[in-house]
């Protein structure tokens, strides 16, 4: 709160906005992290999608139809990824690695190097007008919007209840009859379209569509994801905590921005973040597990 500018609400809006796309793609990452799958190509099929978006109106397609196609595009991607995982029983950290290629190459054929600039007003409208007060910016609606969504079905459906029991122990629950490969291929596929809808606000924001947008975001996004509680191993977390560390990262970016430090040094003081809040977790959970084992063990008598 003391650096200069932070509190203005031009500068709360400029943070908001910026983190609008990975806080979107943090949410469906966080479900798929918990069933023990990740996925690498967010970033690649927001820019594939930008690119597809860009395409279609500079052909001359309406806004309107150009944002369903592009949804089913993200969609499409997403379902690659899940069949690969679910189907061929292929790692989905190799198989995403894959395809973080594969749809980037996709765009650069659609694109090349050039970009798309000449957007409708609608578009562009949206990437820079303020939702009701000017702190906030319309393209943080999205993500106010389906993160109630996706908390209130991770935590209180069967379908969450579901995300939980793979994540906590495969096995178990298959025998309990849960069908593990729909269900991820399900999460894969949402999270290709949430990827897209991304990619629609993110073209919206730059006002602006080609093949190289959006590079590195995946790992800041399972960086949130982490910083979050959501558990690497799988089977825990919740959203509270992966919506205070969307919280955390955008407001140690934006401070250090005002304070004149630049991109590269903003990821290496993410990094560092990351490593100590693993590095806490994991003494916190050793030092928990140890207290149990020694509740658990039967008091041993003093000898004579």
């Amino acid at each position: 709160m003391l650096v200069p500018r932070f509190a203005t609400a031009f500068n709360l809006s400029q943070a908001i906005a910026v983190v609008s796309e990975k806080a979107l793609i943090v949410l469906p990452m966080a479900l798929l992290m918990i069933v023990r799958e990740i996925d690498l190509s967010v970033a690649s099929i927001l820019a594939l999608t930008s690119c597809i978006l860009g395409a279609l109106l500079q052909a001359g397609w309406p806004l309107v139809a150009a944002i369903p196609v592009v949804l089913l595009a993200g969609a499409a991607c997403g379902a690659l990824n899940g069949w690969l995982v679910t189907r061929l029983g292929l790692a989905s950290l190799l198989v995403t690695l894959g395809t973080m290629g594969l749809f980037r190459g996709l765009g650069y054929v659609l694109l090349g190097a050039d970009s798309v600039n000449e957007l409708p007003d609608a578009l562009t409208n949206f990437g820079i007008d303020p939702l009701i007060t000017s702190v906030l910016p319309q393209t943080i609606l999205p993500f106010l919007l389906l993160a109630p969504v996706f908390a209130v079905v991770l935590h209180l459906t069967a379908t969450g209840r579901r995300i939980y029991a793979v994540g906590g122990s495969p096995e178990v629950a298959r025998y309990s009859g849960i069908d593990s490969n729909r269900l991820k291929l399900g999460l894969f596929v949402l999270s290709g379209v949430i990827c897209a809808l991304a990619g629609i606000v993110f073209t919206a924001r730059l006002s602006n569509a080609r093949a190289n947008n959006a590079q590195g975001f995946e790992l800041e996004i399972i960086t949130m994801a982490l910083l979050g509680g959501i558990n690497v191993f799988g089977g825990r977390g919740a959203l509270s905590g992966v919506i205070w560390a969307v919280i955390l990262v955008a407001l140690l970016r934006d401070v250090l921005g005002l304070e004149g430090v630049g991109g590269d040094a903003q990821g290496i003081s993410i990094g560092l973040l990351l490593i100590l809040s693993l590095l806490l977790s994991g003494v916190a959970q050793s030092r928990l597990r140890a207290t149990r084992d020694r509740q658990r063990s039967p008091a041993v008598p003093a000898p004579p």
